[in-house]
């Protein structure tokens, strides 16, 4: 009762936590340019609609053939090259949340996300693969980070499971031991081939960074009682070893990073509990490259996933995705290294029609001017696909 008696108060306009009914870019703090379906993926089978019959021979023939629905897109990032080109990463020609069959594809825009390509895969494994991180180091290689799942068997989900039963049944305890887990892999051509996957302990939606220092660093969930893990690679991405772990609390997940100026390290996390509005963005420092971190505090931001970058001005903009009414697209600022948040001044990048959304990421382009990318359905009950809104702060 207290959730729907929360949601009445939102529709009713009232400012909760976090600043919630005041999140709107006409309060001068930011000019939204333009929001666009940047990526869909059509059904290519037969849908339920269609009509079949037997013929001559006796065998099963389609007499109407009705195409399924747009395939579901979700959980990327955004990256800009060293040429300017963008690229994003994501999970890709879905059936649905989850399924076995995600794949992780890419598309590319070289006009600064006017126009972009059609979604190419890059990595298909025998189980489902979630997620997609991607960064550029500064060697010009490509590191894309995922996951891959099993949740098509578990019984938590007793439409899937039946659903893809049959399925399961072909996947082979050695496919299971073999591929499932948390995964990186590198290009050093731009994306046209990648190199063999390789293990981390850490996964999390938009992968590792890059440190000034040349070290790759991954905050991540791990699987297992180990909680949040650091994984640091010093060979661009080829191997990875844990270096520190926050053991507590459990209900953190999906965490991003940044690395300010003077070297400090702001680690972000969604806050997974069952009252949903308690679900705020967490924070915590380090200032000695990764090794030790401060004590989890609140970021004062409703909402989930964060991430994180940091902008020419030297301010931090957190972009995360409120599954609350009014389901949106959000941004929020910090102008003192991650001090504090101007909740008061919460930005919505875009409106969505329904709880199935977000996982935003961002780039600033060339001219100042900021690209968020994120998966939502464009009208309700239409498949997620992936968007993008085009924004500044004035």
């Amino acid at each position: 009762m207290r959730f729907f008696s929360v949601l009445r108060r939102l529709a009713a306009g009232s400012i909760l936590a976090g600043g919630l009914a005041a999140a709107t870019p006409g309060q001068g703090i930011a000019t939204i340019l333009e929001t666009k379906v940047i990526c869909r993926e059509v059904g290519k089978y037969a849908g339920p609609e269609s009509i079949y019959a037997i013929n001559s021979h006796g065998h099963t023939t389609i007499v109407k053939r009705v195409t399924e629905a747009d395939r579901y897109l979700g959980w990327g990032t955004i990256v800009q090259l060293t040429n300017h080109d963008l690229i994003v990463a994501f999970s890709g020609d879905r059936d649905t949340h989850i399924c076995p069959w995600g794949k992780t594809q890419i598309i590319r825009s070289s006009d600064q996300g006017k126009t972009w390509s059609e979604p190419r895969t890059i990595t298909n494994t025998p189980l489902d693969d979630r997620d997609a991180g991607l960064i550029q180091t500064r060697t010009g290689a490509l590191v894309v980070s995922w996951f891959t799942s099993l949740a098509f068997t578990d019984e938590r989900w007793p439409a899937e499971t039946e659903r893809y039963a049959r399925h399961a049944e072909k996947v082979t305890q050695e496919e299971r031991d073999e591929w499932l887990g948390h995964w990186v892999r590198r290009s050093e051509d731009g994306g046209k081939t990648w190199q063999k996957p390789v293990r981390t302990v850490s996964s999390s939606p938009h992968g590792p960074i890059q440190l000034r220092d040349g070290r790759l660093l991954y905050v991540g969930k791990a699987d297992g009682k180990q909680g949040i893990t650091f994984d640091q690679s010093t060979d661009d991405g080829r191997s990875w070893t844990v270096i520190a772990a926050i053991a507590q609390p459990v209900d953190l997940v999906e965490p991003h990073m940044v690395e300010l100026p003077g070297g400090r390290l702001i680690a972000l996390f969604r806050r997974e509990l069952k009252d949903p509005m308690q679900q705020y963005v967490m924070q915590s420092e380090s200032d000695d490259g990764g090794k030790t971190w401060s004590a989890v505090h609140t970021t004062g931001v409703l909402g989930y996933p964060p991430h994180v970058i940091p902008l020419k001005n030297g301010w931090l903009v957190m972009v995360y995705g409120l599954r609350l009414k009014p389901f949106s697209e959000r941004a929020c600022v910090s102008r003192d290294g991650g001090k504090t948040w101007d909740v008061d001044h919460l930005i919505t990048l875009a409106d969505a029609p329904g709880p199935d959304m977000g996982y935003p990421s961002s780039v600033q382009l060339e001219d100042g001017s900021i690209l968020t990318v994120y998966y939502q359905a464009d009208h309700l009950n239409e498949p997620t696909c992936f968007m993008s809104t085009h924004w500044r702060l004035n």
